[in-house]
């Protein structure tokens, strides 16, 4: 086969490893035969597990350590861990050149810190972010940082707007990227000094990567009228958290009122086309996959308690990011 894309994968990682792992490369290999995986964990549970599957030999290997990064592991003791777990071995092979992208479904904070120490940052760029996809009206967000920051300065903020740029234009083919700034308000007096300066900074270049929109507040993200919104760590992390927590109480009480009663029952058989496509709008692991940016090298992470399906998704935002030369976009417009 042509190793088009080599993706370095974590197969210990997360729940359920690494019968999910590979049941989510199964899924995403049914249709995608230009990708090679690299399964970083134990050989003998891996093969278990992807012998049972319908993958062709010459689409992966294995290399083999019987060590690997717990849940429940500080990102300190992680790195601690070191160079013979999964992860480590991992991050090492985009390191090395030998490998495109790195997936892991593992320990968030352990898989930052083992990036870190092994990965250079993009030149110019002081704090890497993380980003995920977030739906809206119309299509899809990039919304940034969702956590790995809880401080971000003027510089910083900047930064996430060309980066987050960078990565929608290689997710969504060279589409314009409209980037706003999640604030209180949308009056240029809201907000905190840092957020402020930065509307001012921003307002004030008008730069030619991306349309800047201004402010948003957090009850128009999926509005549609912008497609990049940036913010601090904390902030992001409280905004996502809070949205998964929101959709995930929309759907439960919305299954408890159609299955309570003869009549919800009669009227969710009626409208079963019309629930279906509510509940996949919804649905976290169609937009699992976040990107840890700002380093030299691509870095994505899985939600650990994702199911197969969700993991497959992952290996689709691995695939989009390669092929949309991620990379190269982030230093050309930091540049």
């Amino acid at each position: 086969m042509k190793k088009s894309i080599i993706v370095a994968v974590d197969a210990m990682g997360g729940d359920d490893s690494p019968e999910k792992i590979i049941k989510g490369i199964e899924l995403f290999h049914k249709n995608n035969k230009h990708v090679y995986y690299k399964l970083y964990g134990d050989k003998n549970l891996i093969t278990q597990c992807i012998t049972k599957k319908n993958i062709d030999k010459s689409y992966y290997e294995i290399i083999h350590t019987d060590e690997k990064i717990e849940n429940e592991d500080s990102a300190l003791s992680a790195a601690k861990k070191g160079k013979n777990t999964s992860m480590w071995l991992a991050v090492e092979s985009i390191k090395n050149k030998t490998s495109d992208i790195i997936l892991s479904a593992g320990n968030t904070g352990a898989l930052f810190v083992i990036a870190k120490l092994n990965l250079k940052m993009i030149e110019n760029i002081s704090k890497p972010a993380l980003s995920g996809l977030w739906p809206n009206k119309i299509g899809m967000n990039i919304v940034l940082d969702l956590g790995a920051n809880i401080e971000c300065d003027e510089k910083n903020l900047e930064d996430f707007c060309l980066m987050g740029s960078a990565l929608y234009r290689s997710l969504f083919d060279n589409i314009d990227p409209k980037v706003a700034l999640l604030n209180v308000g949308s009056e240029e007096i809201k907000g905190h000094s840092v957020i402020k300066n930065t509307y001012q900074k921003l307002i004030s270049q008008k730069s030619n990567i991306f349309d800047f929109k201004g402010y948003i507040e957090g009850n128009h993200i999926m509005d549609g009228d912008v497609n990049v919104i940036v913010t601090d760590g904390f902030t992001g992390n409280i905004a996502l958290k809070t949205a998964e927590g929101t959709a995930n109480f929309i759907t439960t009480e919305l299954k408890k009122a159609m299955t309570s009663n003869i009549i919800g029952k009669i009227s969710s058989l009626i409208n079963v086309k019309n629930l279906k496509s509510f509940k996949e709008k919804l649905d976290p692991r169609l937009y699992n996959g976040a990107i840890l940016l700002g380093l030299d090298s691509a870095v994505v992470k899985s939600h650990g308690g994702t199911d197969y399906i969700g993991f497959a998704n992952s290996l689709k935002v691995c695939e989009k990011i390669v092929k949309g030369e991620l990379i190269e976009k982030i230093k050309s417009n930091i540049n």
